[in-house]
């Protein structure tokens, strides 16, 4: 396994578990933090369909991935209720992990042979509320001509989605 091969993020949320584990694994509520509206609810084995709620400004990713040294592609926006993940375990309250396209917005991306990530959120009650870590591993099996964009772009893109959970649930 390479430095490269798995993202790490942890945070601290001002809530407890329950509500945190909610905030993550019930789809509607996961999907207004992290800006997908998703079908359904989440189940072991079930491919979850959605729509991107938000709109892509293009130039501001390519002039973001120019700014991190890689060379930009051009984004393409996720079909009307494409495949967002695949949920793989649920253990109340403790653990809950999909696998998704790394970075599937890329238009050099192939959504129908591309390896796919494994995202993990790990709970544990702290004093403060709940240690939240974020783990998304096997960017290693991405293709070589977009894996370092793809762990880039992510490890972004995980630290702006803590963030934007920390907003959603903190004090709620």
């Amino acid at each position: 396994m390479s430095s490269t091969d798995r993202i790490e993020k942890r945070v601290t949320l001002r809530a407890p578990v329950g509500r945190v584990w909610r905030a993550i694994t019930d789809a509607r509520e996961f999907g207004r933090w992290f800006g997908f509206t998703l079908e359904g609810d989440f189940a072991p084995g079930k491919r979850m369909k959605g729509t991107f709620d938000g709109k892509l400004d293009e130039a501001a990713l390519v002039a973001y991935q120019e700014g991190l040294g890689l060379r930009p592609s051009k984004v393409r926006l996720p079909d009307e209720n494409a495949v967002f993940c695949t949920v793989e375990r649920i253990d109340a309250e403790r653990y809950f992990s999909f696998r998704w396209i790394p970075y599937g917005i890329d238009a050099e991306a192939d959504p129908d042979n591309e390896a796919t990530t494994l995202v993990e959120f790990l709970l544990e009650p702290v004093a403060e509320g709940t240690q939240l870590t974020i783990v998304e591993s096997g960017f290693d099996r991405v293709p070589a001509h977009r894996r370092e964009r793809a762990f880039r772009m992510n490890e972004g893109g995980w630290a702006a989605q803590a963030e934007n959970l920390r907003k959603h649930v903190d004090g709620a």
